[in-house]
């Protein structure tokens, strides 16, 4: 398993959707708010309408894990609630996308990622 990058990455995208779910649960914050944000970040696929270069761009803006990140430590340094649990759900959402495949895009094809070629259906 050590040698199967795929098997690691999956495993490390559940653990990494895990954390912000419990922290969540443990701060107490709103699980409506939760279920209202959670895929928030993927109307930044909106973008694709204009072209494949602006959405893939759009995309991996809210697809990576520095701004939410950046906003879990301000929000937690200032004692923001509302920050926190924005941070939170937005780490998840990233979790869960990159735990199903959706990596970040290349500015080719909407389907080329990062993590993978994602198969037609």
């Amino acid at each position: 398993m050590l040698t199967q990058p795929s098997i690691l990455l999956r495993i490390e995208e559940a653990a990494l959707l895990i954390l912000p779910i419990v922290a969540y649960q443990h701060l107490h914050y709103s699980w409506p708010l939760f279920a209202l944000l959670f895929l928030a970040p993927d109307l930044f696929m909106l973008g694709y309408l204009a072209n494949v270069r602006l959405g893939a761009a759009a995309y991996n803006l809210v697809h990576t894990l520095t701004l939410p990140l950046i906003l879990l430590l301000t929000g937690y340094i200032k004692h923001w609630q509302l920050p926190s649990a924005i941070a939170l759900i937005w780490v998840a959402h990233i979790a869960i996308d990159r735990l199903l495949g959706f990596g970040l895009k290349y500015p080719t094809f909407f389907k080329d990622t990062h993590l993978q070629r994602i198969p037609s259906k």
